[in-house]
C-alpha cells in the first residue's frame, strides 16, 4: 500500500524521459492515491503553486493536472477554501497490496484505529469518558501555547505533572514521594525498559508471574534478560519458590493489588516475605498498579511500595485504564537514591513523551477531575460487572463458573463439560467477541483455565444480553 511518504516520493520521481506529459504522471499518480483510498473524500489537496514548487515544475502544470481530475470527478476545486478530493466520491478502506512503488520489501501494513471489541481486556468504559471536558481543556492549552512549549521537553516528564501524579499518589495510594522521582514515560513497556536500562544487565535474571501479562515477559526478553516464571496462588506471588528457582534474580515484577490475569491480591505475608527477599537480595520490584484504584469491595488496597522501607521498590502506575490508553502515558516512581541513575536513562533514549499531553493530563488532575472521574467509573464498573455476571450465569447455568474478585477491570468464566478454553476463546474471537483463554497466560503448562471477559465498555443491561446471547451461541453451538 503507498502511504504519504511514497506518495510524496513518487510524484518526487516524475520522469520526463517519458512521452507521457508530466501533467498525465501528476494525474495518474494523485489518480491511483484515491482510488487506493490513500487520498480520503473531502481531504484537502496541496495548492498548485506549493505542489508545484516542490515538483519543480510549472504551475499550468499542476493545474492542468488538478483541472482534468476535476472534469473526471474526482477532485472538487473550492475557490478559496483550495482543491479537495471529490466528497461525492466513496471512502475507500486503504489497499492492503496493490502498487508496490516506493514499497520496502518485507514492510509490514499499516494499522489502522479501531474501536475496541465487546469483551476486550484492559480498556476503560471509554463510552463514559468526559469528552467534552477534555476537548475544552485541550484546546485551552493550545491557546496558550508559548514558545517555550514548542521546544523539546524534559525526557523525564513535565514538571508540573510530576508534581500533580507525586500528590494524588500520597491521597489515593499511599505512596509518598518526591516530584524528582516521578518518571513519565509513554506506557508500561517503556517503563519497563526504562527499568532495565537503569537497574539490569544483559543476561541478568527477572521473576514474572505466572500466569501473567505476555507484554512484560517480552519487554524483558527484548532487552537480554533472562525471565523466570514463578507461580502464583490465592495469596498472590509464591515468594519461596522463586528463591528456589532463582535466588540470584535482579528483578520481581508483580501485581499485587489485582493481579493479571487471576484477580487475586497479594496477602500482608506475601508481600512482607517479598519485600524481605529483595532486601537480602539487593534485588528490586516493581509493584505495577495497572487498575488499582478500580475496587467494588472496601476501599482501594495499600500500594506495596507503601511498606517499602528499604528503597527497593518502584511504583509503576499508567493513564490508559483510568483515562484512555490513546494517551500512550504512564509513570514510574523509583526510590530517592536511583534518581539520578534513571535521570541519566530516560536522556540517553528519548525525549519523552508529548509535553501538550503531559500538561493537559496535569490540568485534568489538578482541578480534581480524575478524583472525580475514578469514582464514577469505579460505581460505573461495579454496575456493569453486576450485570455480566447475571447474564453469564441465566445463559450458561451450572456450566460456568465465575469468579468475581475484589477489583479490577475484567472477570474469569470458568466452564464445564465444554471444551477447552484456548477451542473457546476462538470460538468467541469469531463471532467477533474478544474473549481471552486463561491458559495462554502461562509461559509453561497452564494449570487452570477460563476465559477472561472485560465489561467496562458494556454500556447497557440490553447490550450485555445480546452479546452474552451471541456468546452463548458461539461457544454452545460453535
Amino acid at each position: 500500500m503507498m502511504d504519504a511518504h511514497s506518495l510524496r516520493a513518487e510524484l518526487l520521481r516524475l520522469d520526463r524521459r517519458q512521452s507521457a506529459p508530466l501533467y498525465q504522471q501528476i494525474c495518474q499518480r494523485l489518480r491511483r492515491a484515491i482510488e487506493q483510498g490513500l487520498l480520503q473524500p473531502g481531504e484537502r489537496l496541496a495548492s498548485a503553486r506549493s505542489l508545484a514548487s516542490e515538483l519543480g515544475v510549472a504551475r499550468g502544470t499542476v493545474e492542468l493536472a488538478y483541472g482534468q481530475l476535476a472534469g473526471e470527478g474526482y477532485l472538487l476545486a473550492r475557490g478559496q477554501a483550495g482543491t479537495v478530493v471529490s466528497p461525492a466520491l466513496p471512502r475507500r478502506v486503504p489497499v492492503r497490496g496493490g502498487s508496490t512503488a516506493g514499497r520496502v520489501a518485507g514492510e509490514l501494513p499499516l494499522a489502522r484505529a479501531v474501536a475496541p471489541p465487546p469483551f476486550q481486556l484492559g480498556i476503560p468504559a471509554l463510552d463514559a469518558f468526559p469528552r467534552k471536558l477534555w476537548a475544552r481543556l485541550a484546546a485551552r492549552r493550545v491557546r496558550a501555547t508559548t514558545i517555550a512549549d514548542m521546544n523539546y521537553g524534559e525526557p523525564c516528564g513535565h514538571a508540573p505533572l510530576r508534581e500533580a501524579i507525586a500528590a494524588y499518589l500520597l491521597v489515593a495510594r499511599g505512596v509518598a514521594c518526591r516530584p524528582a522521582q516521578v518518571f513519565v514515560t509513554a506506557g508500561h513497556r517503556a517503563s519497563l525498559a526504562l527499568v532495565s536500562r537503569a537497574l539490569l544487565a544483559r543476561g541478568n535474571r527477572a521473576w514474572v508471574e505466572e500466569p501473567g501479562f505476555a507484554p512484560t515477559r517480552d519487554v524483558l526478553q527484548a532487552e537480554g534478560h533472562r525471565v523466570v516464571a514463578v507461580p502464583v496462588d490465592e495469596q498472590g506471588l509464591r515468594v519461596a519458590h522463586g528463591r528456589r528457582r532463582a535466588p540470584d534474580a535482579r528483578l520481581a515484577i508483580v501485581t499485587p493489588s489485582h493481579q493479571a490475569p487471576l484477580g487475586c491480591s497479594m496477602s500482608m505475608a506475601r508481600r512482607l516475605e517479598l519485600l524481605a527477599w529483595a532486601q537480602a537480595a539487593r534485588a528490586w520490584i516493581v509493584e505495577d498498579d495497572y487498575d488499582g484504584e478500580f475496587r467494588y469491595a472496601g476501599h482501594p488496597l495499600p500500594a506495596l511500595k507503601s511498606l517499602d522501607r528499604e528503597d527497593r521498590v518502584l511504583y509503576a502506575g499508567t493513564f490508559s485504564k483510568v483515562l484512555h490508553p490513546g494517551l500512550a502515558l504512564a509513570y514510574l516512581v523509583v526510590p530517592e537514591p536511583l534518581v539520578e541513575r534513571f535521570a541519566r536513562a530516560a536522556r540517553t533514549v528519548s525525549n519523552g513523551p508529548a509535553q501538550l499531553t503531559q500538561a493537559i493530563v496535569c490540568d485534568f488532575m489538578r482541578e480534581g477531575h480524575l478524583a472525580r472521574h475514578v469514582k464514577k467509573m469505579r460505581l460505573l464498573y461495579g454496575r456493569r460487572r453486576a450485570t455480566l455476571a447475571a447474564e453469564l450465569q441465566r445463559a450458561f447455568g451450572d456450566a460456568v463458573r465465575i469468579e468475581l474478585r475484589g477489583g479490577g477491570m475484567h472477570l474469569l468464566a470458568r466452564f464445564t463439560g465444554l471444551v477447552d478454553d484456548r477451542t473457546l476463546a476462538r470460538r468467541a474471537q469469531a463471532a467477533g467477541l474478544n474473549c481471552q483463554a486463561l491458559s495462554e497466560r502461562y509461559a509453561g503448562k497452564a494449570r487452570t483455565e477460563g476465559l477472561l471477559m472485560g465489561f467496562t465498555n458494556l454500556a447497557s443491561a440490553a447490550e450485555t444480553r445480546r452479546l452474552v446471547a451471541r456468546l452463548h451461541a458461539a461457544l454452545i453451538v460453535g
